[in-house]
């Protein structure tokens, strides 16, 4: 069968830390093809989806493609925007980790802010007023773009600091674009945990602790993985989420947690999934290709 990959360049791809890497190896073992597929690859002709793929190991292309993978990183730009339109146009109920519509629907963090009591203060705006008010109340917090990703941009800002104007200033573009503003959640001080989430499902967690003189808890960052343990409080946000989630067919997920808080919900590439392995001793991508034969199995069901 072939497992096609819309991912970043293949130049990009570390091979020791990259979650998209593990499921390509996992895929290949099992008997798997595997297929590359680039950022303007994906051709809409005649109302079929044509993919312009490149095998990762060089083989003869030949059958039908058996499920595709969305591994783009974030922002979620035009070019992302229109992948998903294009995947649409395949089959109804073509196997597709995780479902264009999906993507587009959950924005990774400001989605989650529909859960109420689950995330911390939140503020979404791109108004001077608003963000200083909100930051006067809660005297710490943390603000940063609605589409970055692995850290970046992201500001601890406290009451009173002198470059609380032009960090506002800068990340929302001179007040022309919205960011969020978030309380500080001081046990973010011990680390933030990500928790893989498979079918609505735990697949997998750490705890990722930042590098000395940082903030940011994301492995770009300078983060260091470390064991950490599912609390039963992990366990009521997940399935608040899971009905949302397997809804949206969104099945490979990523979640951060901060002390009791959901913070993100990670849709587009989830990551972490090789330091899970490297930590536990576990093959957690061979569970995801599982996942990826039985939904294959089911859509072949329903066309027959």
């Amino acid at each position: 069968m072939n497992f096609v990959f819309l991912m970043d360049p293949l130049e990009t791809v570390v091979i020791k830390k990259d979650t998209t890497f593990a499921l390509m190896c996992a895929a290949s073992k099992k008997g798997h093809k595997v297929h590359y597929l680039p950022d303007g690859a994906i051709v809409l002709k005649n109302r079929k989806v044509y993919f312009h793929t490149i095998p990762v190991v060089p083989r003869k292309n030949q059958g039908d493609v058996g499920i595709v993978f969305i591994r783009n990183d974030p922002p979620f730009d035009q070019q992302y925007l229109l992948n998903t339109w294009l995947l649409d146009r395949l089959p109804c109920n073509f196997p597709i980790i995780n479902k264009p519509s999906g993507i587009r629907y959950a924005n990774e963090k400001i989605w989650a802010t529909q859960f109420g009591s689950l995330v911390p203060k939140t503020v979404i705006s791109r108004m001077k007023d608003e963000l200083l008010s909100f930051l006067n109340k809660e005297k710490e917090v943390i603000v940063k773009l609605t589409n970055s990703y692995g850290g970046m941009s992201v500001f601890y800002v406290r009451k009173g600091d002198l470059n609380v104007n032009v960090i506002l200033e800068t990340l929302t573009q001179s007040w022309k674009q919205e960011i969020i503003a978030q309380k500080f959640i001081k046990e973010s001080r011990k680390g933030d945990k990500r928790i893989l989430l498979l079918d609505g499902e735990i697949l997998g967690a750490v705890l990722r602790v930042h590098a000395k003189g940082e903030h940011r808890n994301n492995f770009f960052s300078g983060g260091k993985p470390t064991p950490c343990k599912i609390t039963k409080h992990d366990r009521e946000i997940i399935e608040v989420l899971k009905p949302k989630l397997q809804e949206l067919g969104l099945y490979f997920v990523g979640i951060d947690i901060i002390g009791d808080y959901l913070i993100e919900v990670n849709v587009t590439s989830p990551t972490c999934l090789q330091e899970m392995n490297y930590l536990y001793d576990k093959h957690l991508e061979n569970k995801v290709i599982g996942f990826a034969e039985k939904l294959i199995a089911e859509y072949r069901k329903e066309k027959s």
